[in-house]
């Protein structure tokens, strides 16, 4: 098997007419890197893959794979694998057939073909299953099968464009796992199209965030979820709660943000430093499980909130308190389930508290709409 090679996107724009669906991407994906776009739907993401398989030409910038500009060559002569959401698989073919449909057009031998297929059966857990019809397997199978026929091409990048789509949520996790899994193997680059922030979060060494055509962060996922570097980014990848307001006071790591709910202070966002400044407009966000019910005594770097009770929600493994702030936005609480009821009125007043180090300030900007 091919080990993967790197792929670099260089001031690459993606224009149709007078709409930009890219705008200006520079990536750097390193040979044998998980590498996932994340965004919402019409963010850029899937053209991005095309510019990349070839099925779509840049408007401007470059694209290289292994330290070759791409420009003039054609998807079938990339080192490159697509796989599509629906999969593509010949349903008139049986399984082994369908995997070595690359070899059959090189004009490999049938024993060839069926030793290489038996030595990717068994690397997708699918042992003696070769003979199948595509219409006895489950979706899962469908999907592993479509890995097996991409790999068989000896690709140095495999695409997936959110193969996991279609799949119901447990398989989709169980599958997520397993495509890891079959990445690390084979150790070929993989560049994966989601909007699923779980999929991203879980599979990938790195993710780009994408939100109308820009790339607005580009980082391992520990440090996308905890140090943001926009809005849109705290607010689409996970749960995230919003405090708006102004600037109180700054220090070089810290603001103090004055928001409806009370003196708010966070750490500044990496790509915030050196932006703030007193009196302007911010946004302090705190993910739910960071939030406590406030205890007695006021810990130190602690954040004290005051938010009125909207609903409880008892979610199995968490329990989950609804607030509104004094100006109405929501404020959500998840406290992980340790066996005790919380009942309080709606309309009841509650202190929160959540440490500096869990909150992050960034500029004021737009939010993820989804």
């Amino acid at each position: 098997m091919s080990t993967g090679v790197g792929v670099d996107l260089d001031d690459v724009w993606v224009k149709f007419g007078d709409f930009v669906a890219v705008r200006e991407a520079n990536v750097s994906i390193k040979g044998g890197e998980f590498f996932s776009f994340l965004g919402p739907s019409g963010c850029g993401k899937t053209t991005i893959l095309r510019t990349v398989s070839g099925f779509q030409e840049p408007s401007q910038g470059e694209v290289r794979i292994g330290g070759t500009n791409m420009v003039g060559i054609g998807p079938n002569l990339r080192p490159t694998a697509l796989i599509f959401q629906n999969l593509a698989l010949f349903p008139l073919m049986p399984i082994w057939e369908n995997i070595t449909f690359s070899m059959e057009v090189r004009g490999a031998s049938k024993g060839e073909r069926r030793k290489r297929a038996d030595e990717l059966l068994e690397l997708i857990a699918l042992q003696g299953q070769g003979d199948k019809m595509v219409n006895e397997l489950s979706g899962g199978q469908k999907q592993r099968v479509a890995i097996a026929r991409a790999l068989c091409a000896e690709p140095d990048v495999l695409l997936l464009d959110e193969p996991l789509s279609a799949l119901d949520l447990k398989l989709r996790q169980h599958m997520r796992t397993e495509l890891r899994a079959i990445q690390k193997q084979v150790g070929i680059t993989f560049i994966y199209i989601t909007h699923d922030q779980g999929e991203a979060l879980t599979m990938s060494d790195n993710v780009a965030v994408m939100s109308a055509g820009v790339i607005d962060q580009i980082a391992d996922g520990r440090t996308i979820y905890d140090d943001p570097a926009s809005p849109f980014v705290a607010s689409f990848v996970g749960e995230n709660n919003v405090f708006s307001g102004k600037i109180k006071t700054i220090t070089k790591d810290y603001a103090v943000v004055d928001t409806p709910a009370g003196d708010l202070r966070a750490k500044i966002g990496t790509a915030a430093r050196g932006k703030l400044q007193k009196g302007n407009d911010a946004m302090a966000f705190v993910r739910p499980e960071a939030l406590a019910i406030a205890a007695g005594r006021k810990g130190k770097d602690e954040n004290r909130l005051t938010a009125s009770i909207k609903t409880e929600e008892f979610e199995g493994q968490s329990y989950n308190i609804f607030l509104n702030q004094a100006d109405g936005a929501e404020i959500k609480m998840s406290l992980v389930n340790q066996g005790q009821a919380y009942e309080h009125a709606p309309g009841s007043q509650m202190t929160l508290s959540c440490n500096a180090d869990q909150a992050v300030v960034l500029p004021a900007g737009a939010l993820a709409s989804e």
